[in-house]
């Protein structure tokens, strides 16, 4: 028979209050150790490390930046218990080597040393060179010769490059992307007049000489970025690595030099900052591992605000009409089931479905009306950004209604009768009491379906989500937001640059980072959010929300 005090003790519920709070504690402590670790290698990403030269016991020379230190597997023995030490090495020189990271046994190490004079080169292709400078080139005319002085002869034709660079991105997005645009757009005209067998027209030839202008226009600026990319083959620069062997490099390929040896903590912290800003404002290379994520960031911010305004009106209407308008009976109750069911349906079978309907049935039947002149190449009828943005308001609006069903209940029925006694209609009473007295509510909804959606993948790997997208779903031409285009998302890139890249470890700060920018993402999504619900609570002080 159980003791008196210890029933006394249960039938208090201390018990469940403290096994409570130790899981509320123990749930903190993993997020929070989650949200270290991924910042710790995150943020440890853009830090500028230093370059150790190591020579082995053969001869052999490497240079790189330390990565890691383990236990060899099965070394321990009765003199070394603790077993033997290896240490990863970042080698770079990808194109030399096929390998990014190398693994040195400590005990075949003779010497290790931090050259002053060790370059690291930042590359558009390859990924980093670790080494020394023996000679610049102009053609085949040598302009300096030796680590140090080529260096000199180097760093202002870096930047030369770099601006050349600047002006092919110019030409090649803004100036030759636009004739594109308009020839394409011309050609679509004249398809919609061959179609309506409209060919002897004025405009029918009006259209031609616009055509003839655009294309005599392009092969103009054709010219021009051939010109420019001539002058980033003009010069280059021979590279060796620690062993002595020779790559000869285009100076239009580098993007930046550096002697992290050499660095003070002022510049490096310099550095630092400048390639989070690279990051953030950049777009990727190297199969997503390097450079910038910035149109992942829009895509998946573009995405999460069109899902907003998708799903809000449809799960606050039917939440009304469920819990103000409806009779309540076995149909309603079984919609509610239904939808509390459908909150449990895994997310790629919404994918499925938005491929289905949204993608073939809507946006092939939008292409057969719209752009009959464009098919057989689809407009809507394949994967963009509103059928994904779509696809994911499906997929969370249970919790939009739910959500705002509770924010309803939550009203007090005497706020009704007050409004409906002073000769309100049922409908001002809604619109004007009742409906922003439970918007706290509908934004927890909205925050819940933000919370879910940014972070989901699979889905949007049916509808729209790629790789690397070549523009963005914004831009300066009209009608300026280009809902059918397809797009980048972080949590697609995650994936990608994790699972998906031929050079994995190479690829796992980027990972990290990009991780910690989803998290980021997130969080400034739902404290916008959660600041406008917080207003509208204080506005609307008698909402028991």
């Amino acid at each position: 028979m159980m003791p008196s005090g210890m029933r006394k003790f249960l039938d208090s519920g201390t018990l469940f209050v403290w096994l409570c709070g130790s899981g509320l504690m123990v749930s903190i402590l993993m997020i929070g150790g989650l949200l270290l670790l991924i910042m710790m290698n995150g943020l440890g990403y853009f830090w500028p490390k230093g370059l150790v030269e190591f020579t082995l016991n053969d001869g052999t020379m490497v240079l790189g930046q330390l990565t890691g230190r383990e236990v060899i597997p099965e070394s321990a023995t009765p003199e070394l218990p603790d077993g033997k030490f290896r240490i990863q090495v970042k080698v770079g020189n990808r194109d030399l080597y096929g390998l990014d990271f190398q693994w040195l046994d400590e005990d075949q190490i003779q010497t290790r040393e931090q050259p002053g004079e060790v370059l690291s080169i930042e590359r558009r292709e390859w990924g980093k060179f670790f080494g020394r400078i023996q000679a610049v080139k102009k053609r085949e005319v040598v302009l300096a010769t030796g680590n140090m002085e080529g260096l000199k002869a180097v760093k202002p034709l870096v930047e030369q490059m770099n601006d050349i660079q600047d002006r092919i991105h110019h030409l090649q997005h803004d100036i030759i992307g636009a004739v594109n645009y308009e020839i394409e757009a011309i050609r679509l005209a004249l398809r919609d007049l061959e179609l309506k067998d409209e060919q002897e027209t004025n405009e029918w030839v009006d259209l031609q000489k616009r055509l003839v202008g655009l294309q005599a226009n392009y092969e103009e600026h054709t010219k021009m970025l051939r010109a420019l990319y001539d002058q980033l083959n003009e010069y280059s620069v021979i590279l060796i690595d620690a062993n002595g062997r020779e790559k000869d490099l285009p100076l239009g390929q580098i993007v930046r030099i550096l002697q992290p040896n050499q660095l003070t903590v002022f510049g490096k912290v310099l550095i630092y900052f400048s390639n989070v800003w690279t990051v953030l404002s950049d777009e990727p290379r190297e199969a997503n591992t390097e450079g910038g994520i910035f149109p992942a960031i829009f895509g998946t911010v573009m995405m999460v605000l069109i899902m907003s305004v998708a799903v809000v009106p449809f799960g606050v209407l039917a939440a009304i009409y469920l819990k103000e308008y409806a009779r309540q009976g076995l149909l309603v109750r079984l919609v509610r089931i239904a939808v509390n069911n459908l909150a449990g349906v895994p997310s790629i079978v919404f994918g499925v479905f938005g491929l289905g309907f949204f993608v073939y049935a809507v946006g092939g039947s939008i292409d057969t009306l719209f752009y009959s002149a464009a098919l057989p190449t689809p407009t809507f009828g394949t994967g963009g950004i509103l059928w994904a943005s779509l696809t994911l308001a499906l997929m969370t609006v249970p919790v939009v209604i739910v959500a705002t069903e509770e924010g309803l209940s939550a009203v007090p029925m005497e706020y009704r009768e007050g409004s409906l006694g002073l000769g309100a209609t049922k409908v001002e009473t809604l619109l004007r009491v009742v409906i922003p007295c439970a918007m706290p509510g509908i934004l927890t909804g909205l925050i819940l379906a933000i919370s879910r959606a940014t972070g989901e993948v699979a889905p949007l790997m049916l509808t729209g989500v790629v790789k690397l997208a070549p523009s963005l779903p914004l831009d300066s031409y009209f009608p300026f937001v280009h809902l059918d285009r397809k797009f980048m998302h972080l949590g697609f890139h995650i994936y990608d640059v994790g699972f998906q890249s031929p050079n994995v470890e190479a690829a796992k700060p980027m990972v990290y980072v990009t991780t910690l920018v989803l998290v980021f993402v997130v969080v400034m999504l739902n404290l916008m959010a959660i600041a406008i619900r917080n207003r509208m609570r204080k506005k609307y002080v008698g909402s028991a929300v």
